[in-house]
């Protein structure tokens, strides 16, 4: 289950990502828990999930196809669940983007799709700011997400 720190942290992305597609109708972003298929049987819910305007028809109701840009938030009950297991099943999916959120050392990577499997575009820390290559424009400042997870 996540813990407070957690959930703090993802709903700092999920308003700061929110903020910048909506206005701009770049297309949907949510949160846990939603159901995203990686493939016939295999589902997972990512902490956050966008899918671009363009694939809305793979958003249903009960559950999306993919997605175009995953987060995840490192749980410290099982960080290789985040790391290991859910970056292999996203590249297999096809999901073009996906970031890895490590409150435990103050770290997010940055991972794109690159045939069939994540490239690393960088890891960041505080002091760094972390950009999309999804969507254009739209950057975190690492300090302050994990500055969230800590506010009271």
């Amino acid at each position: 289950m996540p813990r407070t720190s957690h959930q703090k942290i993802l709903a700092f992305i999920y308003a700061m990502v929110l903020s910048f597609v909506q206005p701009r109708n770049l297309g949907t972003v949510l949160f846990a828990p939603l159901r995203v298929q990686l493939r016939t049987g295999k589902y997972r819910e990512p902490d956050l999930v966008f899918m671009l305007a363009k694939h809305a028809d793979r958003a249903g109701e009960d559950f999306w196809i993919g997605a175009d840009l995953v987060m995840e938030i490192v749980s410290e009950d099982d960080p290789d669940r985040d790391i290991v297991e859910k970056r292999k099943e996203y590249a297999e999916a096809g999901i073009p983007e996906y970031w890895i959120v490590d409150p435990r050392v103050g770290e997010i990577e940055l991972l794109v799709l690159s045939e069939g499997a994540y490239t690393s575009q960088g890891r960041f820390h505080t002091g760094d700011t972390v950009s999309s290559r999804l969507l254009p424009d739209f950057s975190l400042d690492v300090e302050a997400v994990f500055r969230a997870g800590r506010a009271k």
